[in-house]
Order: C-alpha cells, then structure tokens, then sequence
C-alpha cells in the first residue's frame, strides 16, 4: 500500500472516531498515541470510573445502615424513657394514694384490741364509764382512720369473696344463703380500694 493510501485510511479511521463521539483528533495527536491506544486507554478510565461509583454506593448503602441503625436505636431508648417516665408516675401516685397504709397496718391490733374491750360485759358503773371512754377513742381512732380513706370490709350476710374474705370455717345456717358469710372472726379492712386486711370469716355450705 502507497503511503497515500496510508495517510487516507488514517484519515478515514480518525473521522469515524470523531463521528462516534469516543476520542477526538486533537487528543490522540496531542498524547502522541495511535486511535487504538487512545480508545483502549478510554476504556480503562471508563472501566476505573465504574468500579469508583460502585465503590461509593457500596459506602452510600453502610452510611445508610448506620444511620437506620441510629434511628432505631434512639426510637427504642426514647420508647424505654417513656415507660420508664409512665412507670415513676405511676408509682408516685400510688405512693401518695397509699402513704397511710404502713401506718394502718401497724394500726390494726389496736383497732383489734379496742373491739374485745368492747364486747366485755360492765357488771358495774366504773366498768361502764371505762368502756365508754374506750369507745370514745375507738371511735375518734375510726374516724382518724376514714379521713385517710380507710374502711371495715362488709362481711355477715354478703357473699363470699376470696378477694375481701378469709374463710376459716364452714358451717351450715338456714339463716343464710349457700357460701354467704355467716360470723366473722376478725374485721377487714380497705384504704381507698387496696385490701389491707381481709375478713376472718366462716362461711355457709
């Protein structure tokens, strides 16, 4: 082949390059490269370029995870806070609801012992005047008490109820109906709608 010949199918090679939009005349002469150099050394950026995208959406994708992680973690920890918050308020008003209950309880036997004093027989004008003065306190004491929001549990005659009744006995009383609380034994008693003692009771077969 003549070197004309040469010189037209370079010509025609760049051309078709140029058309092609792949390399530029000016680029291939500039580098001091031939079109297949120059074409092979785009394919090489190019395959570079794919493999730097793939590489930050592999980096977008962790940073995602982290951060749905983060998320959920502080959802979790905000739900915890807000149990932990409902719970703490929760307790603060049955602590106040129920601030008289230790001292009820330790109140008890006295009420207990006031009830015997009162079921004496007075065979005699100082015993009735010393059972008076008993009742007196024990009344004041009652109503001390029902200002904290105490009250005795119903028990003769009411049906029984594991909840406010301790059965101790069974009997059977054509006074009463089937499993109706017929004696009680020891008053029970509430604060507000806590059980704080329950009844000691014999219950009807």
């Amino acid at each position: 082949m003549t070197k004309e010949k040469n010189s037209a199918v370079n010509t025609e090679a760049e051309e078709i390059v140029n058309k092609n939009g792949e390399l530029t005349e000016d680029t291939a002469s500039t580098e001091g490269m031939s079109i297949d150099q120059a074409v092979e050394v785009e394919v090489e950026q190019s395959d570079e370029t794919d493999a730097a995208t793939e590489e930050l959406q592999k980096e977008i994708q962790l940073l995602q995870g982290k951060l749905e992680e983060a998320e959920n973690k502080y959802l979790r920890l905000h739900a915890d806070f807000d149990n932990f918050r409902r719970r703490t308020r929760l307790d603060q008003e049955a602590a106040e609801k129920y601030r008289a209950q230790k001292l009820v309880t330790d109140l008890l036997p006295v009420l207990d012992n006031f009830e015997r004093a009162l079921v004496m027989d007075a065979d005699n004008e100082q015993t009735k005047s010393l059972l008076q003065g008993v009742e007196m306190v024990y009344r004041s004491l009652l109503e001390a008490l029902k200002k904290e929001g105490v009250e005795p549990i119903e028990a003769v005659g009411e049906e029984f109820d594991p909840q406010f009744h301790h059965a101790v006995m069974q009997g059977e009383d054509e006074n009463f109906g089937s499993g109706a609380v017929t004696q009680e034994f020891q008053k029970g008693y509430l604060l507000k709608d806590r059980v704080i003692r329950p009844s000691m009771v014999k219950v009807n077969q």
